[in-house]
């Protein structure tokens, strides 16, 4: 394993933290705004922001809109159980425990030199109720109990690409098990033209819930560029309406579809199976430059 550290003087004299993990190669590179903060990448594919001083703060534009539906999955400081498929820098357990103390989490990141990195150089809150299990997303979800979970979100990739068996219905069964009464399941979805994959996976998830609601960059979604969507999904109603306020009022803001108008954009994609499921698609490398 190679570590490397660049030093200079001021912001407490580390510059960056570079280090070959299970998936590739991991840099902690300094958010030069915030004196503790960081941002991840794997193999140079930003992966996550993290704030040590404000854990609330969320700097990428598909983690806000996570943030959104976090904060509307219950009443505002109300303790949750989460599960966190994908862990990266632990950017959103970091965020349910600032935003709603109490809560009791659940990582599953398979790359366990990585979660050693970010345990060692990012540390989390020692009061935090946060479980971090370093296996596949699939194994680590099958050993949470039937209907322990509030909120499920995925938000898995290997290097840059969703693995093909956390896209399947029957990925999405074992997410409907571990789901409590009135749980949510949010992803996080990388896509670009033609979409194909994006359809799917909405199909995919209205096979196993009955409502849903898309949120992203009108652009993305026109599929004019590669970028993020992140796909909600419950057996309740959404609050669809304060999701809309939310994402459009965000700095980079989204716009969110739901009902016959998200049907309609699945363009009569068939639901993924595990037989017949592939990885998402790398996006192309002008997205990182």
């Amino acid at each position: 394993m190679g570590r490397s550290r660049n030093t200079r003087r001021g912001r407490a004299a580390v510059e960056a933290v570079v280090e070959d993990v299970d998936g590739g190669r991991a840099e902690l590179v300094p958010d030069r705004e915030r004196p503790r903060a960081w941002t991840l990448l794997i193999d140079g594919a930003p992966q996550s922001h993290v704030d040590l001083d404000d854990p609330a703060h969320l700097s990428f534009e598909y983690q806000r809109r996570i943030g959104h539906v976090i904060d509307l999955v219950a009443p505002p400081g109300r303790p949750v159980h989460a599960v966190h498929l994908g862990g990266g820098a632990f950017t959103l357990a970091r965020y349910v425990a600032a935003t709603r103390p109490r809560s009791t989490q659940q990582v599953v990141e398979r790359d366990a030199g990585l979660v050693q990195l970010v345990r060692r150089e990012l540390p989390l809150d020692p009061g935090a109720r946060i479980r971090v299990r370093s296996t596949d997303a699939r194994a680590g979800l099958a050993k949470v109990p039937d209907g322990w979970a509030d909120l499920v979100v995925a938000d898995v990739f290997g290097g840059a690409r969703t693995p093909a068996h956390l896209t399947s219905a029957e990925f999405l069964d074992e997410v409907r098990r571990a789901l409590a009464p009135g749980g949510v399941y949010v992803a996080n979805i990388a896509d670009g033209p033609p979409l194909a994959h994006l359809r799917g996976q909405i199909a995919t998830a209205a096979a196993r819930f009955p409502e849903l609601a898309l949120v992203a960059d009108p652009v993305v979604l026109r599929g004019r560029r590669f970028g993020n969507a992140v796909l909600v999904a419950a057996d309740h109603p959404l609050p669809v309406a304060e999701l809309t306020r939310r994402a459009a009022s965000d700095p980079h803001s989204a716009r969110v579809e739901d009902g016959r108008a998200l049907r309609d954009f699945t363009g009569g994609a068939a639901p993924v199976t595990d037989a017949a499921a592939v990885d998402s698609p790398a996006p192309p490398d002008s997205v990182f430059r």
